[in-house]
């Protein structure tokens, strides 16, 4: 059986960062995220035109967090309460103890190893204490840093779909990669 129970929210820490709940004030900082082209090139959700629209997005994730739907966490440096990024579960398939892990970074902080450092401690929450069997990953094709990204945590590519999602008035390819819990994440 899966454990997904949100409340009190999970805080999670790791050698840099904080992992908390997205918060009103951080729509300064989603807004950079979201409004910038270049970043959100392979998510397919329109761009956010003002800082309401940001607001917005935070108001629906924290929305799914507290009705234990689907978390996110804010991803932050410790001794630096500001949004960098976005990760969490995105989709929970229940019956088959599965979820997806998406995730997007200010384009500020890539290449630093805070994207690999955030989402091993998701795996960590996702395998050990919601019990998932198995994380997937969507991705582009051509989104080379996220490919290497779910690679290094291990992931496996199982699937390439051709045309498989819609946005901005075309289509796109997308891989599925797929970890099932390795050894380092089983307690025994």
């Amino acid at each position: 059986m899966l454990n997904i129970n949100f409340n009190p929210f999970p805080v999670l820490e790791t050698k840099r960062l904080v992992l908390r709940n997205l918060q009103e004030s951080d729509k300064y900082d989603l807004f950079d995220i979201r409004s910038n082209s270049e970043t959100m090139q392979y998510i397919p959700r329109p761009l956010a035109k003002t800082v309401n629209d940001a607001a917005e997005v935070i108001k629906m994730i924290t929305g799914f967090t507290s009705s234990n739907e689907r978390i996110n966490w804010a991803i932050t440096e410790k001794g630096e309460d500001k949004l960098i990024g976005v990760i969490g579960y995105v989709n929970f398939k229940q019956e088959s103890f599965r979820a997806e892990v998406g995730y997007v970074l200010n384009n500020k902080y890539t290449r630093k190893g805070i994207a690999y450092e955030a989402l091993e401690a998701v795996l960590d929450y996702g395998f050990n204490t919601v019990n998932l069997h198995s994380i997937e990953a969507i991705i582009r094709p051509e989104n080379v840093a996220s490919v290497r990204l779910v690679e290094k945590a291990g992931f496996i590519k199982e699937a390439y779909f051709r045309d498989y999602v819609f946005h901005n008035n075309r289509f796109y390819d997308e891989l599925v990669y797929s970890l099932i819990r390795p050894d380092k994440y089983r307690v025994s």
